[in-house]
């Protein structure tokens, strides 16, 4: 039986795909996938655990941080900047156009070569991975786009010796768009976390928060 391998952050999105790969393949055929990289917090990694969970799926980690260590991304724990409290088109319109401090360089396509190197010897036949166009929008985060998907899509494929393919389900779709799939499938969104902040509950004032409320309220889902 063909299986799948998640990249789960334990957010909205990847939560989604999750719920897809699972859907299509079963849980015994899924697996899912989270990666350290030297954020602030563990709430993120919880959540995957908690979600893959749910889902009965088979669940790794891994630790990818030292490729991140000369990075001052304001997500990273050795970062010396604040966390930005205002949305993305906000951020963007003082970077003219440069992907916005929370971006971390490359980390999409670190994140994917990772996963291919253990899809391969896991036998898996794609990689689900929960990029959208919001994100990619502006330049905000150039790994989210459509463009570098296609890309690393070719070199996964062929790296793989043809065996190995990326699926984005969500490249050309918004995060309300993702939601309301989500819905339809009855994915536990109250497991997930988003906040780039690693409180008790969610900031709701960095871009991340803000993106998943106003998603959350366009279909009328009522939770932080």
């Amino acid at each position: 039986m063909a299986k799948a391998l998640v990249l789960s952050s334990g957010g909205v999105d990847s939560t989604t795909c999750l719920a897809l790969a699972v859907d299509k393949y079963g849980s015994e055929n899924v697996i899912a996938l989270s990666v350290s990289y030297g954020q602030k917090h563990s709430k993120e990694l919880e959540a995957s655990e908690n979600v893959a969970n749910h889902y009965n799926v088979e669940h790794l980690s891994i630790d990818l941080a030292p490729m991140f260590e000369f990075s001052n991304s304001s997500l990273l724990q050795h970062s010396d900047k604040d966390i930005p409290e205002e949305s993305y088109d906000e951020q963007l319109k003082k970077t003219n156009g440069s992907p916005v401090d929370t971006y971390i360089p490359f980390r999409n396509g670190l994140f994917i070569s990772a996963a291919a190197a253990i899809a391969i010897s896991k036998e898996c036949e794609v990689i689900y991975y929960g990029a959208h166009s919001d994100d990619a929008a502006g330049n905000a985060y150039p790994d989210c786009s459509e463009a570098f998907n296609n890309a690393m899509n070719t070199a996964v494929y062929e790296g793989s010796g043809k065996s190995l393919k990326i699926v984005a389900p969500f490249i050309d779709k918004n995060k309300a768009e993702v939601v309301r799939i989500g819905k339809e499938l009855n994915v536990p969104y109250e497991l997930t976390w988003s906040c780039y902040e690693g409180g008790e509950k969610p900031c709701g004032k960095c871009a991340t928060c803000i993106d998943r409320k106003k998603a959350f309220l366009a279909n009328d889902i009522f939770i932080d």
